[in-house]
């Protein structure tokens, strides 16, 4: 009995762990394989990578061959765009940063374009509009200062030395009436010079029952003398004549107002003695006043004498006023960078006030061809006027009441007779221009997907609209959106981009311009001529003085200039390098100047060969392996030098 139970524990005992090494074979299979299989993906990938990293294989799949073209092909570009894209990874000569890839190498690709797939051009959500030509109408906006009309200012000042008994004008901004009395003074030089005038007055009168006309000429004379010497000494006619009716000298005199207007300044005070020449009063007309604005100078190019000018007075802003342009600086601003334009204002009812703010506004046509056509102004139109003062305008030739010179026709200033229709001018969204300093360029869709950039002169901006003078024709599609990446796209393919548009035009190679020596002329005399002889930065190949004054490196003892700052750090890594280019492109120099001057010897005129059959033919000698393409011996090519723009054509080829 009791074996039988042993040997039924002993059976059920092998059977639990069968089903235990059963389970744990089950589990292994599931974990283990798997596993090996991860594992020997990763291998895999990691020997792909390698292999890929060490240049037997490509993206591609290619063989060494292919890896080693493409890899040939790579450009390394500045994600600045300082320098041309490079055939070799590094840092930027300019600005130091890494160097990265191209995303292609320019060979197979648009150089002045990038093409954009139709599901790419959804996602950036790229939209364009239309060139199109519109008449319209560019606004000046500025703002500008009310001032004093310098030709309506008077200053009365004291004729003869004396005192001040009386001033009748007893504070600032009194309102005068031209002959009104100012002030009251006494002086004894006046009353002498009455009392000359009484007597010769009398001498004349009894002489004329002389008998010598000598005498009465003389005696009439010294009469003249003296009233003239009265007026000298400020006295009107009037006064003069109430003096020679009564028969009366009188040491006090009255000063009138030259011209009606205001007080605006009060120098002196009763009872003051004051010299000849002493100013006592300043009076200002102020039925008229200018504005004075401030504008850029291609603003200022485009307006003319005698254009209308309307103005928002800060103080009263429901109500326009005109003026008239009555002059235009002919200088800019050295330290605003702004021309003077001063405006005419009528202030007839004076309720303007000096030193008021205005808004004003200047409407000109928007056309290439305004300028070259005239501008049609209705009040001006047929009319002439004073070339001195243009609120003065008649319809007929004559002379101006102010300044007394002849009126000129309004044609002299480009006004036209009659009105025509406004030239029209190339217009695109203002969200089309991309714009960076003094470079504009514009994504031109010449054919679907694909997108050139232009460079654009840009005229004025009227609202929405931006006028281009030249780079675009009338019909053509540009982007308005998306644009940005599109110029992005541009960068990373080593194209033309907005931060260098200047690619995308071929520049002449004509080595030191008139902006480059004016730049080496800042150099001492012996810096500058060392730096015209080197003329190029050994690093970059680029002309001295293109990117400012060259700085100075002494290498190995020898005086190096090189284009930037940036440029220091690799020349003094590799001076043998760069001093052998140095000296390279001297010889070259020599060499094609001294070209000109060789002596070559005639030439004579070729003989006919003929050719002999009985001639063996030559063997070529079996040690000796000669290749063909090494028997094209190729002349050495001469290191010249280049500038940006030489560096950026080669680039693109």
């Amino acid at each position: 009995m009791n074996n039988s139970n042993k040997s039924e524990i002993c059976a059920v005992d092998n059977a639990a762990s069968q089903r235990k090494q059963e389970t744990r074979h089950w589990w292994i299979r599931l974990l283990v394989q798997p596993a090996l299989f991860l594992l020997c993906g990763a291998l895999l990938i990691a020997g792909l990578g390698v292999a890929q990293q060490m240049g037997f294989i490509t993206a591609g799949g290619g063989g060494h061959s292919h890896g080693s073209a493409l890899s040939k092909a790579i450009k390394y570009i500045c994600p600045m765009m300082c320098t041309p894209p490079q055939s070799e990874p590094g840092r930027c000569p300019v600005c130091a940063m890494e160097l990265v890839p191209a995303t292609s190498d320019g060979s197979n690709s648009d150089p002045r374009a990038v093409h954009i797939d139709p599901a790419a051009r959804r996602i950036a959500n790229i939209q364009t509009a239309t060139v199109q030509s519109l008449p319209l109408t560019h606004t000046i906006h500025s703002v500008g200062e009310l001032g004093y009309d310098e030709g309506n200012l008077k200053t009365l000042s004291a004729y003869v030395d004396g005192r001040i008994e009386r001033l009748y004008a007893d504070f600032t901004g009194v309102e005068v009436k031209q002959g009104d009395h100012l002030a009251y003074i006494y002086s004894p030089l006046l009353y002498s010079s009455q009392v000359e005038l009484l007597l010769a007055k009398k001498a004349l009168k009894h002489s004329r029952s002389a008998t010598l006309q000598r005498v009465i000429q003389t005696n009439e004379n010294l009469y003249q003398s003296s009233k003239q010497r009265l007026v000298e000494l400020g006295m009107t006619m009037s006064q003069i004549d109430e003096i020679e009716k009564t028969g009366t000298a009188n040491s006090r005199m009255h000063l009138c107002a030259p011209i009606s207007g205001t007080v605006i300044k009060k120098q002196a005070i009763e009872g003051q003695y004051v010299k000849e020449g002493q100013v006592i009063y300043q009076l200002a007309d102020l039925s008229q006043l200018w504005l004075m604005l401030e504008l850029f100078p291609e603003d200022a190019a485009a307006i003319r004498y005698g254009q209308k000018v309307e103005a928002i007075i800060q103080s009263q802003p429901d109500e326009t006023i005109s003026g008239r342009v009555a002059f235009i600086d002919p200088q800019v601003d050295p330290q605003t960078r702004t021309v003077g334009v001063r405006i005419v204002i009528p202030n007839l009812q004076g309720q303007l006030r000096v030193g008021d703010y205005a808004r004003a506004t200047i409407s000109l046509p928007a056309g290439s061809k305004a300028k070259s056509s005239g501008i049609y102004d209705s009040e001006l139109a047929d009319c002439w006027i004073c070339p001195r003062h243009p609120h003065i305008i008649a319809k007929a030739s004559g002379k101006c009441p102010l300044s007394g010179q002849d009126l000129v026709p309004t044609s002299q200033y480009g006004y036209v007779s009659q009105s025509f229709a406004e030239s029209e001018a190339l217009t695109v969204p203002r969200d089309a221009v991309l714009m960076a300093g003094e470079h504009s360029v514009l994504y031109v869709e010449t054919k679907p997907g694909r997108f050139e950039i232009r460079n654009v002169v840009l005229g004025p901006i009227c609202g929405e609209q931006i006028v281009i003078l030249k780079g675009v024709t009338q019909g053509e599609q540009v982007a308005t959106r998306g644009n940005f990446l599109i110029d992005s796209q541009m960068q990373l393919a080593g194209n033309p981009s907005l931060i260098d548009p200047t690619r995308a035009e071929p520049l002449p190679d004509e080595g030191l311009s008139e902006t480059m020596l004016a730049t080496l002329s800042k150099l001492p005399k012996t810096d500058q001529k060392l730096a015209e002889n080197q003329r190029i930065c050994p690093v970059t190949m680029m002309y001295l003085g293109s990117m400012g004054a060259p700085p100075k490196v002494d290498v190995n003892g020898e005086t190096v200039f090189i284009c930037c700052e940036g440029c220091r750090e690799s020349l003094l890594e590799h001076p043998q390098k760069y001093l052998e280019i140095i000296k390279t492109a001297d010889a070259s120099k020599n060499q094609f100047d001294s070209g000109n001057d060789m002596e070559l010897p005639p030439l004579d005129m070729p003989e006919i060969m003929e050719f002999d059959d009985s001639l063996p033919p030559i063997d070529m000698p079996m040690d000796m392996e000669i290749e063909h393409e090494s028997l094209k011996l190729k002349p050495p090519r001469p290191v010249t030098p280049q500038t940006a723009a030489g560096q950026k054509k080669k680039a693109r080829q």
